[in-house]
């Protein structure tokens, strides 16, 4: 026995053997043994956290390097990110976990999305003239979802992890219970969303400081988040689904206007799916698959990117191809995608690159193509609010999770006596065909608001692997989320590390509005110019996203991490 595997036993067996060793008896160590073992085989010299808070990568890397996998350090991020950044996540939203495991070799979405409550209807967000009212889709308790990351929590601790559930929320727990100093960033989103935090007697009571905003430096401490937290830590997802956190819940939410049920709770599941994968000139792209967006508009991208002819071209020529793909890929988003267990979408044809080669015959090399001259979207029937984090431990397990609770600070509403923020995810669903939701993005029959259905989304945690390296990254962005991580995927095509990917200037188009969105200094008055000869429309705005990577150099075996510098985020390389 090496001494590799000596120190693994010693360090990460006990949690887990003590627990079990009584049931299946000495088969279990030797089988335990063994996956040690295949796992040890990948091992790196380095390990690398980045995340869109300092005090959630410090809990991640005390959780590697007191005997942790990636999965473990995700489960403790995803926490401590409730506590730190509610108006980025929290237990009371949703998000995707992307998961590689060396044991398997195998790589799983975990949608913990949110769902639609039973009592949800098509036209819930309609006025009596039939318009949408979007502040109810946005603001208090009718806005939100079922929750999912309670149980995203458990089942990767229980399915892929190393450590016991509550040995993984134990530094969030803490955190919540002796609090935390606000920031700038912390202070401009509670601004931006004033009023909902106002309309919530808890949420002023946790965030506020006598009904106005804090001041840099001060302490916000979540006694009531700590012992919510402490119960999904011992009782796992049943401590919140279940008993008397459910009833609270439920009767806050209802208590408010909301349609909660003790049903919904009961009823709710994670579900472990398959990612989407595509190929870009010899760069594997694995992403989320449905009800997320992400990985279906990157493969039609990418695939038309690859059919377009290959020669040298100029910045411009080249921005003005990404757009034309994007233009097409976003315009599918709109028509096709939603809930696949509940509308059947034809993924393998979108993904195909039979399909790519038809959608991009019609993209000139000279000018734009008008949104309007594009085949309708079949409307009629018969975020910087979001948070990503990217880890990758010493055995080569990698895990890339973007967690949201959608608009900052979710709806505002607070269930009081229980710490849990809700999100207002029902405004990513399509609440009238044809009319924009709080991003801009528009969307047809197949996203509508159904019961039980979960709302399509553009969070796009991401793996990408070349020869000799592999990258995970996600960021937040609302609708540009996908147009970042494909701009992010093609400077790591090209050789850029982790700090050239997160810190890349940005540009954006979502077929409508037909407009190239584009932060200040990312494009060049040449840029501009010829765009613009080329009949684009253009509009300069703000800087957008905050990026988080983290690279294996397979060859090396070293470790390059970065985080996004819009942001106060924090990456670490952690070496032997």
């Amino acid at each position: 026995m090496d001494f590799s595997i000596t120190i693994t036993i010693n360090v990460l067996m006990p949690m887990k053997m003590n627990k079990y060793s009584q049931i299946f008896g000495v088969a279990t160590f030797f089988v335990f043994i063994a996956c040690t073992h295949s796992v040890q085989s990948a091992s790196l010299s380095q390990a690398g956290v980045a995340t869109a808070h300092p005090l959630a990568t410090e809990i991640g890397e005390k959780i590697l390097k007191n005997g942790g996998n990636a999965i473990d350090a995700a489960v403790a991020i995803s926490a401590a990110l409730a506590v730190v950044e509610p108006y980025g996540s929290g237990i009371g939203g949703g998000g995707f976990w992307l998961v590689h495991t060396v044991v398997d070799g195998k790589d799983v979405m975990i949608d913990g999305r949110e769902r639609a409550p039973y009592a949800a209807h098509r036209d819930m967000y309609l006025d009596k003239d039939g318009n949408v009212d979007h502040k109810k889709s946005m603001d208090g308790a009718l806005a939100a979802g079922i929750p999912g990351v309670p149980a995203a929590l458990q089942y990767l601790a229980e399915k892929h992890g190393l450590l016991d559930l509550s040995t993984s929320l134990e530094p969030a727990i803490n955190l919540a219970r002796d609090g935390f100093k606000v920031d700038e960033k912390f202070i401009q989103m509670l601004k931006f969303r004033l009023p909902a935090i106002l309309a919530s007697a808890e949420s002023s009571r946790i965030f506020l400081n006598n009904n106005a905003l804090p001041e840099v430096g001060y302490i916000i401490k979540q006694d009531d988040l700590a012992n919510t937290l402490e119960l999904i830590a011992n009782e796992g997802m049943d401590g919140f689904y279940r008993g008397v956190m459910a009833t609270k819940l439920v009767n806050g939410v209802k208590e408010a206007g909301g349609i909660w049920s003790l049903k919904d709770l009961a009823e709710y599941q994670v579900v472990a799916r398959e990612p989407v994968v595509s190929q870009y000139k010899g760069m594997k792209v694995t992403s989320a698959g449905l009800p997320s967006s992400g990985g279906i508009v990157m493969a039609e991208v990418f695939n038309m990117l690859s059919s377009i002819e290959q020669k040298k071209k100029t910045d411009s020529e080249q921005i003005h191809l990404i757009v034309e793909t994007m233009r097409r890929a976003y315009r599918d988003r709109a028509e096709f995608l939603g809930d696949s267990d509940y509308i059947q979408v034809p993924v393998k044809k979108l993904i195909s690159q039979a399909y790519a080669d038809l959608l991009s015959a019609d993209i000139d090399n000279d000018d734009a193509t008008p949104s309007s001259s594009l085949k309708p979207v079949a409307f009629e029937s018969g975020g910087n609010n979001t948070t990503h984090f990217s880890v990758i431990d010493q055995r080569g397990n990698r895990v890339a999770a973007t967690l949201s609770v959608n608009y900052p600070f979710g709806s505002g509403y607070m269930v009081p006596g229980t710490g849990v923020l809700l999100n207002d995810e029902m405004d990513d669903f399509s609440a009238k065909p044809g009319v924009p939701n709080a991003y801009g993005l528009v969307g047809a029959e197949s996203n509508s608001i159904t019961a039980g259905k979960r709302m399509l989304s553009s969070m796009t945690p991401t793996f990408l692997e070349t020869q000799d390296r592999i990258a995970v990254l996600g960021t937040p962005g609302g609708s540009r989320i996908i147009s970042m991580v494909i701009l992010a995927a093609l400077e790591f095509h090209k050789g850029g590390d982790a700090r050239s990917m997160v810190n890349l200037p940005r540009f954006h188009h979502q077929y409508l509005p037909d407009n190239i969105y584009y932060e200040k200094g990312a494009l060049s008055e040449k840029n501009i110019e010829e765009l613009e000869l080329m009949g684009h429309r253009l509009s300069e705005g703000s800087a957008w996203g905050n990026m988080h990577a983290v690279i294996w150099n397979k060859t090396k075996k070293t470790i390059d991490a970065a985080s996004d510098q819009r942001g106060i985020g924090k990456a670490v390389v952690i070496k032997e």
